[in-house]
């Protein structure tokens, strides 16, 4: 059967191996299922640096301009200064799918609530956007671009000053934009694959898979894209402008979170299955184990300063956030 598969998808590029046109070539199985972080057992270790108290946490980013903490717990954000330990809370309409902050705000796609909202950290203000079709992931392009991963209609869009123009279509499970040399990149975890995509043009280029289930992503300083390999427990490295498959290696432990400090050239990527996180320097020809520090129960999400190198790891199950600097 993996034969078959192979032999089909090279020659899909080829001759479109008896398919229509609206055929995925990266669509390997028609039960396409999500990758999932891994249920995580009892901690063993008590975990490194300081253990706060926080709700089940689904989504973190992190702001250096504020030097804000954003935690996603349900529909409410809880919004921690890391300098003076202060927090206020915010709800929103929907729980957000995912967060992206800088410059002093925050990002979030709203998909049960239509909509994408810029929060503002200093004034805790909310402003919403109308997006139908369930944006699952929002980046900005420029000061007037901006992105939308639609969940409904399996698209991607540019909205111009709030305004809906170019349209991607054909994805199966569009789930995070990047931007890396100049292009833009999504994300699909349906299908387990990256692909180019021409903001101007709503063009596609050509894509490639992501493993067996890649989950999360983030870019470096070396014009790559990071992707975690949740189901084939691996972290793979591509090269953009043409997309190459430059590194894969394995990660034991049910990889799940990512994030990427630039000034150390560390990704650090959260083990669901064994409550740990690990840290990996990715400067070389192939990734080094640099850290492996144990973390509280059920590690889905991590972000960091990037400044200090403080990492915040943020548990799913209600173990709180823990804070560590390595």
């Amino acid at each position: 059967m993996r034969r078959l598969v192979i032999t089909c998808l090279t020659l899909t590029l080829l001759t479109g191996c008896g398919m229509d046109d609206n055929t995925d070539p990266l669509q390997v199985t028609d039960n396409l299922t999500a990758a999932t972080p891994a249920t995580a057992p009892p901690a063993s270790t008590p975990p490194a640096g300081t253990v706060h108290p926080a709700p089940p946490t689904q989504h973190t980013a992190y702001d250096p301009d504020t030097r804000t903490l954003v935690l996603a717990a349900g529909t409410r954000l809880h919004l921690i200064d890391t300098t003076t330990g202060a927090q206020r809370t915010l709800d929103l309409p929907a729980a957000p799918a995912r967060l992206r902050a800088q410059a002093g705000q925050v990002l979030a796609a709203l998909p049960d609530a239509d909509q994408i909202t810029r929060i503002d950290l200093r004034t805790t203000t909310a402003h919403p956007t109308p997006v139908p079709g369930a944006p699952v992931d929002a980046l900005d392009l420029d000061p007037h671009r901006t992105a939308v991963a639609l969940r409904d209609t399996a698209t991607v869009t540019i909205l111009t000053d709030g305004t809906p123009g170019t349209t991607t279509e054909k994805f199966e499970g569009p789930a995070q934009l990047l931007t890396q040399s100049g292009q833009l990149h999504l994300l699909d975890t349906l299908t387990t694959a990256i692909t180019p995509i021409n903001p101007d043009t709503g063009e596609k280029g050509a894509g490639l898979r992501a493993g067996q289930g890649a989950t999360n992503a983030t870019t470096d300083r070396y014009g790559r894209l990071l992707t975690i390999d949740t189901r084939g427990q691996s972290l793979l490295a591509f090269s953009t402008n043409p997309l190459v498959l430059k590194q894969r290696y394995p990660v034991p432990g049910a990889p799940y979170g990512l994030a990427y400090d630039p000034t150390t050239d560390t990704a650090w990527i959260t083990l669901t299955a064994t409550n740990e996180l690990v840290g990996y320097d990715i400067a070389g020809g192939e990734p080094r184990e640099t850290h492996r520090i144990p973390t509280i129960t059920q590690p889905n999400s991590v972000t960091l300063d990037p400044h200090t190198h403080t990492l915040y790891i943020a548990s799913a199950n209600g173990a709180g956030y823990q804070v560590v600097k390595p």
